[in-house]
């Protein structure tokens, strides 16, 4: 029989994750008590958002928080997103498509 120690962070009577190291669970809970700090900011923006669309957009600006504090500090976007590669096979439909209407004419 093994000993597991996990790590449990628990809000409001709730278990929201379970971790193996202590480290990975204080790292959690701090975003998560980031995100409640910005849940109680965003409420007063005057910005339509319904209690959902604050608790989402809280918690993901929390996870993000590296990123968001460059940004705010003036920098670049350190994330460049790329459009999504073309789907190749689409391409060679399209293109077999436009032969076949030209052999048609």
């Amino acid at each position: 029989m093994a000993v597991v120690v996990k790590y449990v962070v628990e809000r409001n009577g709730v278990e929201r994750m379970t971790f193996t190291t202590k480290k990975e669970a204080d790292a959690y809970d701090k975003m998560l008590d980031i995100a409640e700090s910005l849940e109680l900011m965003l409420e007063k923006v005057d910005v339509p958002l319904s209690e959902q669309q604050i608790e989402s957009l809280a918690l993901e600006i929390a996870k993000s928080k590296e990123d968001f504090m460059t940004i705010l500090k003036g920098g670049k976007d350190p994330v460049v997103t790329k459009a999504p590669a073309k789907n190749k096979k689409a391409d060679n439909v399209s293109a077999a498509q436009d032969n076949d209407e030209k052999k048609v004419s």
